[in-house]
C-alpha cells in the first residue's frame, strides 16, 4: 500500500524525540486558515442562532437583544483566534481530541449568551477569560498527558510487547 506524497504518517506526528518540526509538518498557513476558520464558524454559528427562537417565549435564551452587535462580535472573534492558536500550537506538539469542537462550542455560546443578555464589560471579559480559562485547561491536561504517555509506552501488537 502506498502513501500518498502529501500526507504524513500517524507515526510523524506522533514523535516523542521532542524534535518540533516533524511533529505536525506543514505551512503556517493552513494552521492559520485553520485557526481564522473554526473562530470564524463559532461566532457566525452564535450570530445566526440570536437571530431566532426555537420554541415559546417562556423559556430559554432570549433573541439578540437590540443595540450594536459589533463590540461582542469582536470580542468573542479575539477570544476564539486566540483559544484556537493555543489549542492548535498545543495538537502540534501532543496528540489533542475534540480542539475543532472545543473552539466552536466556546465561541458559539461566548457569542450567544452575549448577544441575548448583552452583559456590561467587566462581565463580558469575564465571560471571555473563563473560555480561555477552559481552553489553558484542556492544554495543559493534553501536554501533561501526552508527555508522560508517549515516554514510557510499549506499542503492544497481538497481545505482546514490541521491544
Amino acid at each position: 500500500m502506498t502513501e500518498s506524497p502529501g500526507l504524513s504518517s500517524p507515526d510523524n506526528c506522533a514523535s516523542s524525540d521532542g524534535d518540533e518540526e516533524s511533529l505536525r509538518p506543514g505551512p503556517l498557513w493552513r494552521h492559520a486558515s485553520w485557526v481564522a476558520g473554526v473562530t470564524i464558524l463559532g461566532v457566525g454559528l452564535g450570530w445566526a442562532n440570536a437571530s431566532f427562537r426555537v420554541g415559546p417565549d417562556e423559556y430559554g435564551m432570549p433573541l439578540a437583544a437590540p443595540g450594536q452587535v459589533w463590540p461582542y462580535l469582536v470580542t468573542w472573534t479575539a477570544t476564539g483566534l486566540t483559544a484556537a492558536a493555543a489549542l492548535r500550537a498545543v495538537a502540534a506538539r501532543v496528540r489533542l481530541y475534540c480542539l475543532d469542537v472545543l473552539v466552536v462550542l466556546l465561541t458559539f455560546l461566548g457569542t450567544r449568551l452575549s448577544l441575548g443578555f448583552r452583559p456590561e464589560p467587566p462581565v463580558l471579559g469575564a465571560m471571555a477569560a473563563a473560555a480561555l480559562t477552559a481552553a489553558g485547561v484542556w492544554c495543559a491536561l493534553a501536554l501533561r498527558l501526552g508527555f508522560r504517555g508517549h515516554r514510557g509506552r510499549r506499542v503492544a501488537s497481538g497481545g505482546r510487547g514490541v521491544r
